[in-house]
């Protein structure tokens, strides 16, 4: 495969995870802020800087306020990742790449820019914020279901799975330290309701409270419910779960080319720390340290995977 095709199929569906995991953010962000009885916008500032745009929007706007941060996450173009920017990406490359995936595919992503063009054509208020959300998590779901239900498996495959799990390690990273590293008021409220109330709140943006739930027969901790969101294989959006997948399918490509490149010795060290870890030494060692350095490592990996597949020429 050209390395071109195979860079607009790993950036086509990192773009649609990452409109996804921007909704799932805000809903993170606009849950907690309702568990504050103070109503201040200052958790918008950690929701900023978590998806890495905190720069971009004071060039902007002056102060933080709830609803322009909301706006620029969703609908502003000046910000790369923005639900709408992404989906534009998304389809942008999808359009680069229509021969190397199906029909029904194209469609998914063509209908779901034209939806969400529309929906997010204006503002989105408070009261239409959780709907508009739902829909944007519907409709990836969909360009899942296509891709999974008439592809090949085969590089094609891959590459489309590498860009997904990726960009997903990334966010579930991301939306962990949202809460633990900057959200919570102050140390003094670890354990408390309040405490207690935004991990549920962390869980449900990635939609594994009932799962969780359903592992520990209801009962609920920091600590389980980072265990399980770091650790847990079975939940698809953890971080060993998602490294797995980006393990596997370098291992499909691997095997499929005969080749080895540097991203297959990185993504085994990604993996055996994951594998090899618990969440007592993360705690130990803090949260916020460990995420930053697996950020750091996902954010290589990424790079070394355009370098070796050449995506660029």
């Amino acid at each position: 495969m050209l390395g071109k095709t195979a860079g607009g199929l790993f950036w086509m569906f990192r773009y649609l995870e990452r409109s996804e995991n921007t909704a799932r953010l805000i809903e993170a962000g606009f849950r907690i802020a309702l568990t504050r009885a103070d109503g201040d916008d200052d958790e918008w500032t950690s929701v900023l800087q978590t998806a890495a745009v905190a720069h971009l929007y004071f060039q902007k706007h002056e102060q933080i306020e709830a609803a322009k941060a909301i706006d620029f996450m969703l609908r502003d173009m000046s910000n790369p990742s923005s639900v709408l920017s992404a989906i534009a990406a998304a389809r942008m490359n999808a359009r680069l790449v229509r021969t190397a995936i199906t029909r029904e595919v194209w469609e998914a992503v063509n209908d779901t820019y034209m939806i969400l063009k529309r929906e997010l054509a204006r503002p989105v208020s408070a009261r239409d914020l959780p709907e508009v959300l739902a829909l944007i998590r519907q409709q990836s779901a969909l360009v899942r279901g296509a891709m999974h239900g008439t592809m090949l498996r085969n590089d094609i495959f891959d590459f489309c799975r590498l860009g997904t799990f990726l960009e997903r390690a990334d966010n579930t990273a991301r939306i962990l330290d949202v809460k633990y590293y900057v959200l919570l008021p102050s140390i003094s409220q670890i354990g408390s309701s309040l405490d207690n109330v935004q991990w549920e709140t962390i869980l449900r943006s990635v939609a594994g409270m009932r799962a969780y739930r359903w592992i520990t027969q209801g009962e609920t901790s920091p600590i389980g419910i980072a265990d399980f969101l770091i650790f847990d294989t079975r939940m698809p959006r953890s971080l060993a779960f998602s490294v797995g997948k980006i393990a596997t399918n370098l291992g499909y490509l691997e095997r499929a080319y005969g080749l080895r490149h540097p991203c297959h010795d990185q993504i085994d060290v990604i993996a055996a720390r994951l594998t090899h870890g618990t969440i007592d030494r993360v705690f130990e060692d803090g949260l916020h340290e460990f995420i930053t350095d697996f950020l750091t490592d996902i954010a290589r990996l990424g790079q070394q995977i355009e370098t070796d597949y050449r995506f660029l020429g």
